[in-house]
């Protein structure tokens, strides 16, 4: 399951609606290990296409030199489909090199909604997984009646 701060959901559609109708797409950075993405870093598509994304060469060792260096993981891999739903396509799947990360996909073909989905991609094989998406993640894990009383 991915569980995801609300605001980190909104930065990823705004990014989706902005690139519209080119796809959008980025990275959610988290501390290794955690499980939970944190830091959000939109990234160019260097295809400049409706139908496909890639992450410029550059851009992308630039990325992975300042992960190592805060020691944090892409958690969260994300891209936009402009004309078709949120699931992963041939192409998605053949570029998929991150077997921990959740894809994170967002169709913003309907103007006035959009579809958000995550998935597994490991080895060639898509696995849906839940999506919940929390306000914080303090506490997020043990429900709302596990919170501190207030003195």
């Amino acid at each position: 399951m991915l569980q995801i701060r609300r605001d980190l959901v909104d930065a990823m559609v705004a990014h989706a609606r902005r690139d519209h109708p080119d796809e959008a797409c980025g990275v959610i950075a988290g501390p290794d290990e955690s499980d939970r993405p944190e830091r959000f870093i939109p990234m160019l598509n260097a295809a400049r296409s409706p139908t496909f994304y890639e992450f410029d060469s550059a851009d992308l060792l630039k990325l992975y030199r300042e992960l190592d260096a805060n020691d944090e993981v892409p958690v969260v891999i994300y891209h936009s489909h402009t004309a078709t739903e949120a699931y992963p396509s041939r192409t998605d799947v053949a570029y998929a090199s991150e077997p921990f990360a959740h894809y994170v996909l967002i169709s913003t073909r309907d103007p006035e909604t959009h579809e958000l989905r995550s998935f597994r991609i490991v080895d060639g094989e898509v696995t849906e997984e839940p999506v919940e998406v929390v306000e914080t993640y303090l506490f997020a894990h043990t429900g709302a009646d596990d919170v501190p009383d207030q003195d």
